[in-house]
């Protein structure tokens, strides 16, 4: 299959191809546009022609689009729950349920948020009343990741058409499948030409140039720290505004008398889900002491039961990651604690036709160590026995990253006080990964900068006056 750039409501052949092999295959090849600076430009000058009027619609205009497209995205679901299994490597199942699911559901929400806005206004006492506008800044650049494609790549889609931006979208090289399938959708919803573009390539040529571009006024990325770095640095000459959500090395804290059996279920689901691809997985699990053996022993038992395997096959829990490139530095650090002296439980590449390993359990090891400090993103746990809230505050800001995490407790007053102490952008107190698009998005540190998600996409994607 060939995904070509979709520019001004038309599908345009690039003059080279990318050829990404499918994660869980036998040399399957799909061949991805390999867009050059030219192929952005002539994207960004449609974009921009389109915002002259797209900004000037009515709220219940683009309310209307966005539902029907989510209309449209719930007719394909199985066709796009397949497509992106194939494409990134998880199983069906999970597409099935969660990410398409979330993404039919990102343009239902926004679509309802826009027919709900308000504005600030201030009357200064006998003189005058003033209020703030809010208007649409121009071309946004939409910069998503390989490991939720559609998910995060409609989230920027869906509040970008929300606020009145065109927008000019570039999805990773190695999950590109599914936002080529999208631009059907857009297009047949009724979308304006040149409202939504997609470019398909490299992120240091198609990425850059689209950072770089003078008439693109701000940049959305998701992605790891070191490209937002790049992005930050290149971006920087033109005051572009940023949301850069970046990666995460998140903890999970168990005291003692939390509810052990929704824990450690909970605790799997969010170590292992995606195969560990995902930002938000808890890779680093503080367990208090007195419950440490208890929840080890349930822990392994359950991890045990996930059934690593193929893709399609309803029975699997863990598919295959997303190249041969990304299994390979997962597995690095897998070794790296067997070196170190570290205890290992699973972490075993397996003999299949693509990119699979065994989800891995280490204890024992050095909070110093590579393997506690740095993003691994993949089936990766580390677990580690605390005494007292403030020792386990100190552990988990002890990271160059702060994007999430997770404590569990049935203590309110505990929870309250864990949770305001940990520096990252969300905690979930006795759950996970429920995601409500109206709360602030995005991380501290070194988890990226700025805020997006209900009002905070409004701040972002518009200025005012």
């Amino acid at each position: 299959m060939q995904c070509d750039n979709f520019i001004n409501n038309a599908f345009v052949p690039s003059a080279k191809y990318i050829s990404k092999p499918l994660p869980a295959s036998n040399g399957e090849i799909l061949f991805v546009a390999d867009s050059d600076a030219a192929a952005v430009d002539t994207a960004v000058r449609a974009a921009n022609l389109a915002f002259v009027s797209w900004s000037k619609t009515t709220h219940g205009f683009r309310s209307k689009l966005l539902f029907k497209i989510a209309d449209l995205l719930e007719e394909k679901l199985e066709d796009f729950a397949k497509a992106e299994s194939k494409d990134q490597g998880k199983p069906l199942s999970l597409a099935r349920s969660v990410d398409i699911p979330r993404a039919i559901h990102n343009f239902r929400f926004f679509a309802s948020y826009i027919l709900h806005l308000s504005t600030d206004s201030s009357q200064l006492d006998g003189v005058a009343l003033n209020y703030v506008h809010s208007y649409p800044v121009g071309v946004a650049g939409l910069i998503s990741p390989w490991n939720l494609p559609l998910y995060l790549l409609t989230w920027k889609i869906a509040y970008v058409h929300n606020n009145g931006c065109t927008c000019v979208c570039k999805p990773s090289e190695f999950t590109s499948l599914t936002g080529y399938m999208l631009c059907s959708v857009i297009k047949q919803a009724g979308v304006p030409p040149g409202v939504v573009n997609m470019v398909f390539g490299t992120g240091n040529v198609a990425g850059n140039a689209l950072v770089v571009h003078p008439e693109v006024p701000l940049i959305s990325f998701t992605g790891g720290t070191k490209t937002g770095e790049v992005i930050y640095r290149n971006s920087a000459p033109f005051f572009k505004k940023l949301s850069l959500e970046l990666g995460g090395k998140n903890a999970n804290i168990i005291f003692a008398d939390c509810d052990l059996e929704a824990a450690v279920t909970t605790s799997v689901r969010s170590s292992f889900s995606n195969q560990g691809e995902i930002c938000l997985c808890g890779s680093r699990i503080y367990v208090q002491r007195q419950i440490y053996d208890s929840f080890l022993y349930s822990f392994k038992q359950q991890v045990s039961k996930l059934v690593v395997g193929d893709p399609m096959d309803p029975k699997t829990n863990i598919g295959a990651l997303v190249s041969s490139q990304h299994l390979e530095k997962v597995l690095s650090y897998v070794d790296l604690a067997r070196k170190e002296g570290a205890i290992v439980f699973g972490g075993t590449r397996l003999d299949l036709p693509g990119y699979f390993m065994t989800p891995a359990i280490i204890t024992d090891i050095k909070l110093d160590s590579r393997v506690c400090r740095e993003e691994i993103f993949g089936p990766v746990v580390t677990l580690h026995p605390f005494d007292t809230e403030n020792e386990v505050v100190r552990l988990a800001n002890d990271s160059e990253y702060g994007l999430s995490a997770s404590v569990w407790t049935t203590n309110l007053g505990c929870a309250n006080r864990i949770s305001r102490a940990l520096l990252v952008g969300t905690v979930w107190v006795n759950c996970w990964m429920v995601r409500d698009l109206n709360m602030p998005f995005g991380g501290t540190k070194k988890s990226g900068l700025g805020r997006e998600g209900g009002k905070y996409s409004r701040e972002f994607f518009c200025e005012e006056k």
